[in-house]
Formats: structure tokens, sequence, C-alpha cells
């Protein structure tokens, strides 16, 4: 199957926020932090489909992952595949295609803890700097690994 990315739009916040619903509801109900509301909202009000990118298998839309570039880093953030496309190699095509992005900015991420992408972004060299009882925050050096 071919993956591969194309640039978001304004018109795929609907279906993005209803994706980061669904991706997130377990871990967040785990950790008494799901509200139907918010979930949504939080992407919305951060969504900026110049850095997002909606990833496609074979035609079809199966997720999205944003990179914000601020002067110190890059953030990888709403890194969101639906849940049939877990578990096949694709986080992993995906996070392997934009680590290879020359930059010599760190990336930053934060998980929730508890999460099984958590397992994901340790393989690609992500380490943790700190955790809260509810995110792990974690960093990769810039450049091959």
């Amino acid at each position: 199957m071919a993956t591969t990315f194309r640039s978001a739009t304004e018109h795929d916040i609907e279906w993005l926020v209803d994706l980061r619903a669904e991706v997130l509801r377990e871990d967040l109900e785990r950790l008494g932090r799901y509200d139907t509301h918010r979930v949504r909202q939080r992407m919305r009000d951060s969504y900026v489909p110049t850095s997002t990118r909606v990833i496609v298998e074979d035609g079809t839309e199966i997720g999205c992952v944003t990179v914000r570039v601020e002067d110190d880093a890059r953030w990888l953030e709403h890194f969101y595949l639906v849940p049939r496309a877990h578990g096949r190699g694709i986080g992993s095509q995906v996070l392997r295609e934009i680590l290879a992005e020359e930059d010599p900015r760190p990336f930053r991420l934060n998980v929730l803890q508890g999460s099984s992408a958590r397992r994901l972004y340790e393989r690609h060299g992500f380490t943790v700097d700190s955790e809260d009882e509810v995110d792990v925050f974690m960093t990769r050096s810039a450049g091959p690994r």
C-alpha cells in the first residue's frame, strides 16, 4: 500500500477534530480527562493547515501530522491515524520521512501517559525530558540516527 502526504486545507478541520477525538478517547478516559467538546476544541484552536499534512493511503485519507516550527525546535503535533491503520508500520513510515527532513533543530513532542504511541517515539530516538500526571515530554536530536 502506498502512503503519501498531501497539504491540509481549512476544509479538513472537521474530520480531523473527529479523528483526534476518536484516537485520544481511550487514553483520555483512562486518565480521567476526556471531554467530547474540549478534545475537539483544542485541535480547532491550534490547527494550522500550512503546518499540517494529511496522510493518504491508496487515495484514502487515514490521518494527519503537524510540524510546528519554532526558533529552537520543531514540535511534532496532531499525529493521528485512523484505528484501522494502527499496528501496520504506517506511523513508523511517516516518522522516518519527517525525521529525515534537513533541519538543525531538534524535534519535541508530548504524548499522553500510558499511550502506546510512546513506544513508537522511543523506537525512533525520542527520549523523555519530563513527565507529569498527564503528559510525557520527549525530544529527539536533529540529524540521522
